[in-house]
């Protein structure tokens, strides 16, 4: 009876760590550039005394889906997004330098450039800073141009360059903030084979509908376990009360 209550005890522990994965991919289902976390189970083998003929459940994350979000044009001049493969050096929190695929660029007050989640783009020389212009254009190699104030349609000024880069897929590691990062901790150096389209972004890979039926089969599965302590419950009561008699 322990050993069956144990099995589904740590059964429906790691579901419920399922479900988060799970939820966590439904909820980034409208996130620009967001890649979706991949789960599994594992069936672990349960030693103790004598042979290790009891299995049960571990969930973990396997790896990310890297496929490709649709293209969707906002009209934004500042808005970009990467065409075919390639990541958009930012700066995170603690310094360092992190690649993301959400597109929706905007300035700050003080003329920072940042992604919507606050991320500073990552230039030539460090964080971007954009003067005050009448009009910004951002080519297909990630150059920033501006139009300064007072001066000609025809004048253009090229202020920088967004980093773009394009490590190998199974260098990467997502932290718990989204962002990706070289495993080694070193910067990837840029690539000037990556391009970008303007006034667009892309999407999140989140597919709502099967990540809604992926959230009900783990609800069914947590269900089961249930159940099965539940019986190992009612087992344990009726033998008891067999052992009294």
């Amino acid at each position: 009876m322990d050993r069956m209550l144990y099995l589904a005890m740590s059964g429906a522990r790691q579901t419920l760590l399922a479900q988060t994965t799970a939820t966590h991919n439904l909820a980034n289902a409208t996130t620009a550039g967001f890649r979706a976390d991949l789960e599994q189970f594992r069936s672990m083998p349960v030693f103790g005394d004598g042979y290790p003929t009891r299995v049960y459940a571990m969930t973990e994350r396997p790896g990310i889906d890297f496929s490709h979000g649709s293209i969707l044009h906002t009209g934004n001049e500042l808005d970009v997004a990467i065409q075919g493969d390639g990541w958009v050096a930012v700066q995170a929190p603690d310094g360092s330098e992190a690649y993301t695929r959400a597109g929706d660029l905007r300035l700050t007050s003080n003329g920072l450039l940042e992604t919507g989640a606050g991320h500073p783009v990552i230039g030539n020389s460090g964080p971007i800073a954009v003067p005050p212009a009448e009009k910004i254009e951002i080519g297909v190699d990630g150059t920033i141009s501006i139009r300064p104030v007072g001066q000609a349609a025809s004048v253009l000024a090229a202020v920088d360059r967004i980093k773009l880069v394009n490590p190998p897929q199974e260098s990467l590691v997502k932290g718990p903030d989204g962002l990706f990062r070289i495993a080694d901790g070193l910067p990837s150096p840029p690539d000037a084979l990556v391009r970008v389209t303007t006034g667009s972004v892309e999407s999140s890979n989140v597919n709502s509908v099967e990540a809604m039926v992926d959230l009900i089969n783990l609800a069914r599965l947590f269900e089961l376990q249930i159940k099965a302590m539940q019986s190992a419950q009612e087992n344990e009561t009726s033998a008891a009360q067999l052992m009294r008699m």
